[in-house]
């Protein structure tokens, strides 16, 4: 059987630097998902998209540029002293399957 994974919420404080952060996605071929590469400091997207780039994705076909403060982070990680723990799912779907 396979437990449930118990994540908290994030904090979604500034991790650093300086300017706006963003959270950079690529996509390495057309068939592959999005991925989240890491993250970036920088005032606008298009700074952003240029730092990431050269960071992460001088091959790939995609980057997304997500505002940092838009994204919600949960993690079974401790990553945070300030987390809150995050809904967990109980009831309802099972995880496993008898045939």
């Amino acid at each position: 059987m396979v437990e449930k994974a118990r994540r908290n919420e994030v904090g979604d404080h500034p991790r650093g630097g300086d300017g706006r952060e963003w959270e950079v996605f690529v996509r390495e071929d057309e068939d592959d998902p999005m991925r989240h590469v890491g993250s970036v400091s920088a005032p606008s997207p298009e700074v952003a998209h240029e730092q990431a780039t050269r960071l992460f994705a001088w091959f790939a076909t995609d980057v997304w540029i997500c505002p940092a403060d838009e994204t919600h982070r949960f993690s079974t990680h401790d990553l945070d002293d300030e987390a809150t723990p995050a809904p967990h799912p109980d009831e309802g779907e099972g995880r496993t399957h008898e045939l």
